[in-house]
């Protein structure tokens, strides 16, 4: 992939990505975790490991916009 004209790529570095930390239990993520929730919680990015998002399924459905439904 190229830049747009008048573009540079090498005018500054990219943000380094955050390890993900479970919102709940503490555990970090070692990598992309697909298995994991995202979710923005009163402004807030929150991220939620696979045992504490399946622990908690109907507590993070109840929270959707009935949009979502």
């Amino acid at each position: 992939m190229t830049s747009p004209p008048g573009g540079s790529d090498d005018g500054g570095s990219a943000a380094e990505p955050e390890t993900p930390v479970c919102a709940r239990c503490g555990t970090r993520a070692e990598g992309p975790q697909p298995t994991w929730t995202f979710s923005v919680e009163d402004g807030a990015r929150r991220h939620y490991c696979e045992a504490c998002s399946r622990d908690n399924l109907r507590a993070i459905e109840g929270r959707l916009d009935p949009q979502w439904w």
